[in-house]
């Protein structure tokens, strides 16, 4: 007899959070507290990560339409009163908002996985943050960040497993234009634009080609 483990995974969307604040001040949503509390339980005592979707380019919105912040780009920092950290990127001000939700609810030590990001290459006409320059700069920023370990200002020195979404550009996809253009690569593995994802040994794992590519490190 064969006993097949499968690695199950639930990702969780950033809607998830209490209104607009600082990272440090970031808790979950009331009704979804009590939620949260076993699954985060559970982790912890199977040490196993909590799955998260940071997209800044859906928080753009948020951010006043921050391209530059969103994708890495130099930018006046912006600063946290509460924890006095400064943060020059939206993915470190997501993780750690992610980070504090959990520690207020007792639950500092569940390492935190990127089960999905990324950035569409091509939009419809007058979406200016869609756009090859954005994805080339936000996904190969994420790699290098990735890699460094640098972790973020209230999690500094740590390293995040994490997914690029996605593989391919999905061109038979329904919805706006966005919605076919988040691939790292064409039909014929060529890719999309320059991200760093075939340098330096990070690799696509391409032995389930899905909607992600992981990051090694």
């Amino acid at each position: 007899m064969f006993l097949f483990i499968h690695q199950v995974t639930s990702a969780h969307a950033l809607n998830m959070f209490q209104g607009l604040t600082v990272p440090s001040l970031a808790r979950f949503r009331i009704d979804l507290t009590e939620t949260f509390k076993p699954v985060l339980q559970f982790h912890q005592q199977n040490k196993s990560p909590f799955m998260i979707n940071p997209y800044p380019y859906f928080e753009l919105n948020v951010m006043s339409n921050n391209i530059d912040y969103a994708v890495f780009r130099k930018t006046p920092a912006v600063f946290d009163p509460a924890s006095k950290k400064t943060y020059s990127n939206a993915l470190d001000s997501l993780l750690d908002k992610t980070y504090s939700a959990m520690s207020a609810l007792g639950f500092a030590d569940v390492d935190i996985v990127i089960g999905e990001t990324g950035w569409p290459s091509l939009g419809d006409p007058g979406n200016k943050a869609a756009d090859m320059d954005n994805a080339a700069s936000y996904n190969g920023h994420l790699i290098r960040k990735i890699v460094s370990g640098v972790g973020t200002p209230l999690m500094p020195n740590r390293k995040f497993e994490t997914y690029i979404f996605a593989l391919f550009n999905e061109n038979q996809k329904p919805g706006p234009l966005t919605e076919k253009n988040w691939g790292l690569f064409q039909p014929d593995f060529s890719p999309v634009y320059t991200s760093g994802a075939l340098r330096d040994g990070l690799q696509p794992n391409l032995s389930n080609p899905g909607f992600a590519v992981e990051v090694k490190i």
